[in-house]
């Protein structure tokens, strides 16, 4: 339970003077005003004041008050310190960063130099490490299947520049970015924490790409973010007189990094040397904006949960390496074909190799996450466990290996992974030798190094669990001497070990005072101790001292050893998640049915039977075997790049469009794809716009939501882009809608000229065929029977005549009479002549997207026909006005 009152006697004053442990706790939370201080008291973490009102309230537990404090009460709560990771963890997600303040000198030396000096014997503390949501890097704190990136954003001029890093992995990357690309970006890391200047938050052209992160943004001092100082940093970090083997890095770049390690360090309070070096982030991937990721549901749901995102549906891997790895792979795809096919080829042997497949990821099954082991050793957190982690996950790597050399000749990806899972006999050896089985969490804890290992620590292991069964023994004849069997010999942390009895027979042990020493008395217990127990505890304190030390120095050599091979190490864990994330891709193509795609450099986008595979597995679950799903083609060859798709709501249009978009992601991370087979030209950037929403956090309507959307698509896009829209033109009025429908196809096909896919209800977009000779009219495939339609979900050659809106609106289950009245208003809207105009019959607007003028007049009638003159509304009239004036200036 959450410790709320039991403190130290001399914490808090009962008058305004502060104790000397009071001052040392403002002196430091006065140097870490903006975080939450974890402060350390015997077996507890105290918060105090503003500190402990913040936290009793953000973890839900008891807030007390007490002593004085310029004349108030003094608020306080506290966290065990043995459990105190979960409380941690409540805070971190709520985004408060918290420093965590340790004793950092025994009591008895205190006690030394207090004497030396005159003062009185308090601890010394000291902030040890800051805990912020970019820099977590406990087991128990981090999700295994994630990555949890710090991210620096920093500007040198008018370049930007992002930097990442992953504690957790321990290898920090920098790319450059423009404006326009930073909410890509920032949305592919989704990363935990973002560091950026204060100036960079006051630039108008990055307000709608940080606003979306807003939650997440650190803001720094400007002064973080120099390049020179950022330069010199990187230097003596990494022990190098030129930044030039670390690449062409831009000034931005280098400010980047620089405020990222500089943070890391500040908070961790480590050396930093065991970090990989800096990698630059190459352009050779689809760029992909944060509402396409968002639209797609790569990651997480529009509700924002990893169950049933594209990920979840896909992820087969079977260690947490392995799952980061995939993740980080669907989110940036390749655009290097050749690159894509050794992925290919390596999937495409695993498919093959079935046996293979099925030991190896028996193998995975058993494997730690090497990875993190690692970085928590080198940053000085590990454990006893991690060690045991490290040597089983070297254990399984070697027998990975083995299986993969004597399979025969490997694909480049595969031999190229197994060469990096290296040979690591001796350190496997020596950590079997080296480790207990029944291992503790801590290594404060000790009794973690086996027998035989160190032999000094064996004699006083030895020595020390032979002195505990001598208490054993002296409990049984201080019981017979004394003549009380309920005598026991006990121990606690501040008096060592005694001899308590009840107060009924406290009488027998005082009246044998030349054998048994008086120490306390209690309410419910007498408290005694004898010479020989005295003697024989200070034997077992000593004992288990030495005994500690020795493994502590034990632990650090082997930590010592693990460090100096850090770079060995993580090629193997690297080796690992590929061989896990490559085995996974096979193993979900064959459960799925998957095709291998072909992928190259034309602009091919032929696709037989596609299937949407969070549709399609959705299906699976509800038991319908999967046989429910019906797939379908899809081809935007040069001569039809631009398919208008029409037809019904619920009859499938947005998952046609997603699937697609989908499956070109799927194939350029590397994995077979749900079709029957798939040839696609590689696409080098994926825009979507479905769905509709709101962005109430900045003032933006559904319909602005759509158009910022739209203009980022018609200002990027280009002849290797894939855009997918839908019902673009919604949101607003109809004619207003679909003269926007039109000029954006229109711009589509001869600015852009991109493959796209364009759903929309506006059938009068379909006469565009006459004037664009690469667009292709598709629809969605119905039956109607007994007054009622049946969706086929197929899709087919030709257009849709009508929307069935009134159909899906019954469906829904609207009530009886609003469809029964909205069926009489559609009979009286259709039966208007200037509604019945087919959409073949329209002459084309002009390439400005404006109204034709059938379209003008059809509108001013309805306003003329349909409403008397004096029951125009001021909007309605102003309406009128307008129409006349463009039917006069078109006739």
């Amino acid at each position: 339970m959450p410790h709320a009152q039991k403190l130290l006697p001399d914490l808090l004053p009962a008058e305004d003077a502060a104790t000397p442990l009071m001052a040392q706790y403002k002196a430091v939370k006065a140097q870490h005003q903006n975080c939450l201080l974890f402060f350390r008291l015997g077996d507890f973490y105290e918060m105090f004041f503003d500190d402990a009102v913040t936290a009793a309230k953000a973890l839900d537990i008891a807030l007390t008050r007490r002593g004085q404090h310029q004349g108030q009460d003094v608020p306080m709560c506290g966290v065990p310190a043995h459990s105190y990771e979960g409380y941690l963890a409540k805070l971190i997600r709520q985004g408060f960063r918290v420093a965590i303040c340790e004793q950092t000198e025994a009591p008895e030396d205190a006690k030394k130099r207090a004497k030396k000096d005159g003062g009185k014997s308090i601890v010394s503390r000291e902030v040890v490490r800051i805990v912020t949501p970019g820099t977590v890097t406990e087991e128990t704190l981090l999700d295994a299947q994630a990555a949890n990136y710090l991210a620096c954003v920093a500007g040198v001029g008018d370049d930007l520049a992002v930097a990442w890093l992953d504690l957790a992995a321990g290898k920090p990357a920098v790319q450059t970015v423009s404006a326009s690309e930073l909410g890509g970006v920032l949305a592919r890391l989704d990363a935990a924490e973002i560091l950026l200047p204060q100036r960079l938050i006051e630039k108008p052209e990055l307000f709608e790409a940080l606003a979306a992160w807003k939650a997440r943004l650190a803001p720094q001092p400007n002064g973080r973010f120099d390049s020179g100082n950022a330069e010199r940093r990187l230097q003596t970090l990494y022990s190098v007189g030129t930044l030039a083997s670390f690449g062409d890095l831009t000034r931005a770049e280098i400010a980047a990094l620089g405020a990222l390690l500089e943070y890391v360090e500040l908070t961790q309070k480590k050396d930093l040397k065991h970090l990989a070096r800096p990698e630059r982030w190459r352009a050779a991937h689809v760029a992909i904006d944060a509402a396409t990721r968002r639209n797609l549901e790569l990651t997480r749901t529009l509700s924002g949960e990893r169950n049933g995102s594209v990920l979840s549906v896909i992820d087969r891997t079977l260690t947490g390496a392995g799952a980061r790895l995939l993740a980080a792979r669907l989110v940036a795809p390749l655009t290097d074909a050749n690159a894509i096919e050794q992925r290919l080829e390596a999937v495409d042997f695993m498919t093959r190799a079935s046996a293979l497949r099925c030991a190896i990821r028996a193998k995975l099954k058993q494997t730690p996450d090497l990875e993190r082991a690692l970085a928590r050793l080198a940053l000085g957190r590990g454990g006893p466990r991690d060690l045991a982690a490290i040597r089983d996950a070297l254990m399984q790597a070697e027998a990975i290996r083995s299986a993969l050399f004597g399979s025969g000749v490997l694909p480049d990806e595969l031999a190229e992974a197994s060469a990096a899972l290296g040979e690591h006999n001796a350190l496997i050896d020596r950590l079997q030798r080296a480790l207990a089985v029944d291992l503790p969490l801590l290594v404060r804890d000790g009794n973690f190094i086996a027998r035989g290992y160190a032999p000094p620590l064996d004699e006083l292991v030895l020595l020390r669990d032979d002195s505990r069964r001598l208490i054993a023994g002296l409990q049984q004849k201080y019981a017979d001497q004394s003549q009380t069997p309920a005598l026991k010999i006990k121990h606690n942390q501040v008096i060592g070990y005694y001899i308590e009895v009840t107060p009924l027979h406290a009488d027998k042990l005082l009246a044998k005072k030349d054998l048994f020493i008086h120490r306390q008395t209690l309410a419910g217990a007498a408290r005694f101790t004898t010479v020989e127990l005295s003697e024989l505890a200070r034997k077992i304190s000593e004992a288990a001292d030495k005994a500690l030390a020795i493994e502590l120095q034990l632990f650090d050599d082997l930590v010592a050893e693990i460090v100096q091979r850090l770079p060995e190490l993580r090629q193997t864990a690297s080796a690992l998640a590929v061989i896990d994330v490559t085995a996974a891709l096979a193993e979900l193509a064959v459960e799925q049915h998957y095709a291998r795609p072909v992928v190259d450099a034309s602009l091919a986008f032929t696709i037989k039977a596609g299937r949407h595979p969070v549709v399609e597995q959705a299906q699976w679950r509800g038991g319908s075997g999967g046989a429910g799903f019906i797939a379908n083609d899809c081809d935007l060859a040069p001569e039809q790049r631009l398919w208008l798709l029409t037809g019904p709501n619920m009859a499938g249009k947005s998952t046609f469009l997603r699937q697609n978009a989908l499956i070109v992601l799927l194939a350029q991370m590397g994995g077979f794809v749900p079709a029957a087979s798939a040839h696609i030209g590689v696409v080098d950037r994926l825009f979507s716009r479905v769905g509709a929403s709101d962005d109430l956090a900045r003032g933006h309507s559904t319909f602005m939501v759509e158009m910022v959307e739209t203009a980022a698509i018609l200002h990027q896009a280009g002849t290797r882009a894939l855009v997918i829209l839908d019902e673009i033109g919604r949101g607003t009025a109809t004619y207003d809608g679909l003269s926007i429908a039109w000029a954006v196809i229109e711009h589509l096909h001869n600015a852009n000229r991109c493959r796209a896919l364009f759903a929309t209800h506006y059938h009068e977009l379909t006469s565009l065929t006459a004037s664009l000779p690469s667009l292709s009219c598709h629809t969605m495939r119905i039956k109607e029977w007994q007054h009622e339609i049946i969706f086929l979900h197929e899709v087919i050659a030709g257009v849709a005549d009508r929307s069935y809106g009134i159909h899906v609106a019954k469906m829904a289950g609207l009530p009886s009479p609003v469809v029964a009245r909205a069926e009489q208003v559609l009979a009286t809207l259709e039966s208007d002549p200037a509604r019945q105009k087919s959409a073949g019959d329209m002459p084309l607007p002009s390439l400005s997207g404006q109204p034709s003028m059938p379209m003008v007049k059809a509108e001013l009638d309805r306003l003329l026909t349909e409403l008397k003159p004096d029951e125009l509304s001021p909007r309605e009239a102003l309406d009128a006005l307008y129409l006349i004036k463009k039917l006069s200036d078109g006739d």
